[in-house]
């Protein structure tokens, strides 16, 4: 059992900042995110988008501003679990709660923030014959370990940056590599897409474009994945895993049914500090709706701050807030 003040589920901007806030009032957190990093939709979807909007930036790249936020809140210790989905809350007798994920792992805490950004991610599966009957039997959706697809012999299919990414990556681990893509052009970055055909040139990975997927086969376990060309050829590629890597698509998941207040898949909140209607149950970032919500990441971090303040109540529910700043080795706290 991981005991901690505040369980924040979901580990993108806000829900870092959140853990910033909640420690310069002397409050653990733990974070649990479905991906297999933090950073959320910044890092799993767009790294390489600048923003602009970031008070003190006139522009700074995704992968950029959570790299930053970590090194923020490193003197807090915040503790993470990743690559699991929350499934379910248990309030306990002195109204704390048992946040419970897919793969068992209990955190006990006095609150729960839910910073979910635009809801649990789930991938998005190409439609291929047999598709279900080898998933977690050599067709991964993320990459949670590297070190799982050393020496193996691995497709890839996808166009953006994370199948840019993670085909530059294992190309150094894999025993081989094939990109499949069914377009002539990547969506990601440029300079990815470059180091992907210097790759291809030097014989170090497969790149076949303008290729769909067309069906998986194997006995028991992932052995080829059939493919098609511009021309309708067929043919057969030997592939210990396949790894599509098609993007997110957001959904609300197992939170619809927490007894919340929910209105077009967002979880409605009070303005005063973010509270759900459910005790001890608040909800901030693009999660969240109420009047006049603005789906920004700085609102968001204002969210965060009100938050915390109110969670406090429940951590040390004998003392008063105290607003006099000290500094403790180059970090503000009260």
């Amino acid at each position: 059992m991981i005991q901690t003040d505040i369980c924040i589920i979901g580990a993108g901007p806000v829900g870092l900042f959140a853990v910033f806030e909640a420690g310069l009032l002397k409050m653990r957190c733990h974070l649990i995110d479905v991906l297999p990093q933090v950073g959320g939709q910044l890092s799993e979807i767009y790294p390489h988008k600048p923003i602009y909007d970031i008070p003190g930036y006139p522009i700074v790249k995704a992968q950029e501003l959570i790299d930053n936020q970590m090194e923020q809140i490193r003197p807090f210790a915040p503790t993470f679990t990743l690559g699991e989905r929350v499934e379910k809350v248990e309030k306990q007798e002195d109204g704390s709660y048992i946040v419970i994920t897919s793969d068992n792992t209990q955190v006990h805490c006095q609150a729960i923030a839910i910073a979910g950004g635009l809801g649990c991610f789930e991938p998005r599966k190409p439609e291929l014959e047999g598709v279900d009957t080898f998933e977690r039997k050599g067709i991964d959706y993320m990459v949670k370990n590297p070190e799982t697809y050393r020496d193996k012999t691995l497709v890839i299919a996808g166009g953006g940056d994370s199948a840019l990414d993670w085909t530059i990556f294992l190309s150094d681990i894999a025993k081989k590599v094939t990109l499949v893509h069914r377009s002539d052009s990547f969506r990601g970055a440029p300079d990815s897409a470059d180091k992907v055909y210097d790759l291809a040139q030097k014989g170090k990975i497969d790149l076949l474009l303008s290729h769909n997927l067309l069906s998986v086969h194997g006995n028991g376990s992932l052995a080829q994945v059939k493919v098609a060309n511009k021309s309708k050829e067929e043919y057969l590629l030997d592939a210990d895993y396949l790894i599509p890597l098609y993007g997110l698509t957001p959904k609300l998941g197992p939170i619809a049914d927490w007894g919340l207040n929910i209105d077009k898949n967002a979880i409605e909140v009070n303005t005063f500090d973010y509270s759900t209607n459910v005790e001890r149950i608040y909800a901030i970032g693009d999660i969240n709706t109420y009047p006049g919500k603005l789906k920004l990441i700085l609102c968001g971090y204002h969210e965060a701050t009100l938050m915390v303040q109110s969670a406090f109540k429940y951590v040390y529910p004998d003392q008063k807030l105290s607003f006099k700043y000290t500094t403790v080795n180059g970090v503000h706290a009260f």
